[in-house]
């Protein structure tokens, strides 16, 4: 994927991470809403025996009433799906067919392209993606089925062996299967699905960026351990406890595991060069164990249960500190731990009792407080 992230900031999602509950899980993050109501259909091979059920008993059946059809006068008319690739070029090296309600890949005869680097078919129905053996293995470095109603990795996925990006966010796959062959791989998204346990990832040694979010995740996997090329990890949005097996990660820059049950910051400090650490939305208490993460750029801990401020003030590279909505009362520790430190840009405090008992004053004083290097202040610029 060429493209957010929940999540959840430098992502899939291109945007800028906000310290709220709008922050990522990344822009591969944006559901196009699509409602399942017709029966799941499942994707079938020969060496697959999984059966996957897709849970909807909370998802209403259709109801037809005679005679209360009314038609939709701009109701707008699509191809059928054979004829979307009539006109072009076999010697193409790119398909782009998005939100055309496509529900089969072999009506699209994508034998025809040989050449074929990248496919991108998002927002459409397809729910099976056994037709992917048809794909030319030489040459497919791009697969983007975002936003579909698949169910299963098929296994005619692992003919695609040079395959650098692989987007299955917002489908509904509950198990990570069929990628082992895929060693190529530097971008995986997963985001939106119905995924509970990080697994068969062990090979895929050449990943940079791997987004998880917005599952069914209760931990993080020993298996994790085996990516030691990855740069970003994005967790944002799962049922996560504790920080645990990512003591290898050491070219791990971006970590986002925001919205989870995470109650105590530790298991980092193998993580040198971690740049931007995302656990807003989480239960911590206090602000600990980075003693060794000192390349830190961007901390968010909005929305936690921080009464205090405490061992930040070796982070001498942050430029941005996210802590709104906790239980921060004095400026006296906003200036302890942050007002010495030389690149510090960009504060969120509001909804913390320091904003809500100063309403006034409240950022005069954080400008006092704070070095010469701030310029904003709850996503406002400070006047000069």
């Amino acid at each position: 994927m060429t493209a957010d992230k929940i999540d959840q900031a430098p992502s899939q999602s291109e945007s800028t991470q906000l310290p709220s509950s709008s922050a990522p899980i990344p822009a591969s993050t944006q559901s196009s809403g699509l409602a399942a109501t017709e029966e799941t259909i499942l994707s079938h091979t020969e060496d697959e025996d999984e059966e996957e059920v897709e849970d909807d008993e909370n998802e209403p059946l259709p109801v037809e009433y005679p005679g209360t059809v009314v038609p939709d006068t701009r109701q707008e008319e699509i191809d059928a799906d054979q004829d979307l690739t009539t006109d072009l070029d076999p010697n193409t090296d790119y398909i782009d067919l998005i939100h055309l309600k496509i529900s089969s890949l072999d009506d699209l005869h994508l034998e025809r392209f040989s050449k074929l680097e990248s496919l991108c078919l998002r927002q459409n129905l397809l729910t099976s993606i056994v037709e992917l053996d048809t794909l030319p293995a030489d040459t497919m470095e791009e697969l983007d089925l975002y936003d579909n109603r698949i169910n299963h990795i098929s296994s005619s996925i692992k003919r695609l062996v040079k395959l650098k990006n692989l987007d299955l966010s917002f489908n509904k796959i509950k198990n990570i299967k069929n990628l082992e062959t895929l060693t190529k791989l530097e971008n995986l998204y997963f985001v939106q699905n119905k995924i509970k346990e990080i697994k068969n990832l062990e090979t895929l040694t050449s990943l940079k960026n791997l987004e998880l979010g917005g599952n069914k995740i209760e931990y993080i996997s020993e298996n994790l351990n085996t990516l030691v090329n990855l740069q970003q990890l994005w967790l944002g949005k799962n049922k996560i406890h504790k920080f645990e097996n990512m003591s290898n990660l050491v070219n791990l820059r971006v970590l986002s595991i925001q919205s989870n049950r995470i109650t105590k910051i530790e298991g980092l400090d193998k993580l040198t060069n971690l740049e931007e650490l995302y656990l807003s939305h989480n239960g911590i208490e206090k602000i600990e164990n980075l003693d060794h993460n000192t390349n830190l750029n961007v901390l968010d801990v909005t929305s936690n249960k921080l009464t205090k401020l405490e061992n930040l003030s070796h982070l001498t590279k942050l430029t941005d500190f996210w802590c709104s909505y906790n239980h921060i009362a004095t400026f006296e520790e906003i200036s302890k731990e942050l007002g010495k430190l030389p690149e510090l840009d960009t504060v969120y405090f509001e909804g913390n009792p320091v904003q809500t008992q100063n309403m006034t004053a409240y950022r005069r004083k954080l400008k006092l407080n704070l070095g010469p290097s701030l310029t904003k202040i709850d996503a406002t610029y400070i006047r000069s």
